[in-house]
């Protein structure tokens, strides 16, 4: 059974299939001026499941995923601080990696911060400006899009908008317009916008050595540069948010094709948009939420994950409260009936295979959580169902591995089994003392058209 991933240079889906032995994986990382919000964990959520089911098929991975240390976002938060960049960048990258734990997603084999890989940026800037594809102009070093004929073949966008020679220097970039994009910026000369002393500037806004003057890298040429150094000129996989992909995955094409002549990427993938409310996430609408914000709510971090699962990664997810409630309920029930089974022995087979086609279906996670729930209610021995599972959260990822049997305190099996007596010979009032004892032991017992269930009641 062969994976199938779709490739968005292509718009097809396709049978996966690597260079070589090992994987070699790029995902876009965060920028680390703020908090994660939950649209980028729906992102880091999907190429996290890209890269567990690459291991479920057998496959060695080697996943890079960049921290992108040094941008306008970033410069222009630690200028409002009046705090070096390095205190903004040092704490959000703390509590990226302290979240992407609580979400059970798998650590990144590198993890190349932008600051720490300027050197190699500098060299590939420089192959670019000897081959007369980038430009040095009064603010920085540009990449010249009309000089790369191949522009626009991942986001397949008109080229209608594009004037040549024009120029956009900001990475908060214009997403309807082709201009030549910065690969490298010269410092900010107007010290009225951080400070009226020249030392304050240097803090704030830092710069390195370059032979085509000093400055700093602007945010397409990092990826690029990094992506190639982990995994060569030419890798398998590379994938992001939908909004990455024009321009930056654009322009990483561009420049990174451009400076070698030989392809990137082989597969692209892009996860959707998580929508809250039916609308875009934006700050002036007050929608965006971190984890920390649902742990407020009382809502665990792989709730989350839950509700992530239940949408396709092409299909736009709608955020809700409601749903985010519905996606606690439903894990509280999976790992109820988890409890109450049988340690593991042989699983099943049937359902096992289901699952596999369903996530080698481009990752058809709403497909593979209907077979697990269908597994859950079958008549099937538990032991069996139990190992099944942990198959299964190979892939999801949900920590049911974590789960253990519950095993009843003494004589409470006793008492059930005396309590069904009382029920059948319509005692309710002597079942219902009996029920409130075994409550005081901390059993829930629920009555169900197949006898009585119990349950261990939490701490």
């Amino acid at each position: 059974m062969s994976l199938k991933i779709y490739n968005y240079l292509s718009r097809k889906v396709e049978e996966f299939r690597p260079i070589s032995e090992t994987v070699g994986m790029y995902t876009c990382g965060p920028t680390v001026y703020d908090y994660v919000h939950i649209g980028n964990w729906r992102t880091f959520v999907f190429e996290d499941l890209l890269k567990r089911v690459l291991i479920f098929n057998s496959y060695k991975v080697k996943h890079v995923m960049n921290i992108t240390d040094i941008d306008d976002k970033i410069i222009k938060a630690s200028s409002e601080a009046r705090i070096a960049f390095s205190e903004i960048t040092q704490k959000y990258e703390k509590a990226f990696f302290e979240d992407l734990e609580k979400l059970n997603i798998l650590k990144a084999d590198v993890y190349p911060r932008a600051t720490e890989h300027i050197t190699p940026m500098i060299r590939l800037i420089g192959v670019l400006l000897k081959k007369g594809i980038a430009y040095r102009a009064e603010d920085g070093v540009y990449f010249a899009v009309a000089k790369f004929k191949d522009y626009g073949k991942l986001s397949q966008l008109e080229k209608r908008q594009l004037k040549i020679g024009a120029r956009i220097s900001e990475d908060l970039y214009d997403k309807e317009n082709w201009s030549d994009f910065a690969l490298w910026k010269f410092p900010q000369r107007n010290t009225s916008k951080v400070g009226s002393d020249s030392f304050e500037v240097n803090r704030i806004e830092p710069s390195w050595d370059a032979p085509f003057d000093r400055g700093r890298p602007g945010w397409h040429i990092e990826c690029s540069s990094m992506s190639m150094k982990y995994l060569g000129g030419t890798f398998d996989i590379h994938c992001g948010g939908v909004d990455l992909l024009f321009p930056h995955h654009e322009n990483e094409i561009a420049q990174s094709e451009a400076a070698t002549g030989k392809k990137f990427v082989n597969f692209w993938l892009e996860g959707e948009h998580l929508l809250v409310e039916g609308e875009k996430m934006a700050k002036s609408l007050g929608n965006i939420f971190t984890l920390s914000d649902l742990a407020k709510r009382g809502v665990e971090p792989l709730t989350l994950r839950y509700l992530f699962l239940t949408a396709h990664y092409r299909s736009k997810l709608n955020f809700t409260w409601k749903s985010l409630e519905a996606a606690q309920n439903a894990l509280n029930n999976l790992r109820d009936q988890i409890a109450a089974w049988d340690e593991p022995k042989v699983g099943c087979a049937g359902f096992e295979y289901d699952f596999r086609e369903a996530i080698n279906n481009d990752l058809d996670m709403p497909k593979a959580v209907a077979v697990m729930w269908e597994m859950a209610k079958s008549s099937y021995p538990t032991s069996a169902k139990r190992q099944s599972i942990l198959v299964m959260d190979k892939v999801l990822g949900l920590g049911l591995d974590e789960i253990k049997k519950q095993v009843l305190p003494k004589r409470a099996e006793e008492l059930i089994e005396k309590r069904e007596e009382l029920r059948r010979a319509g005692k309710f009032g002597e079942s219902d003392k009996i029920r409130k004892q075994l409550a005081q032991m901390g059993v829930l017992v629920e009555d169900t058209a197949n006898g009585p269930k119990w349950k261990i009641r939490n701490k």
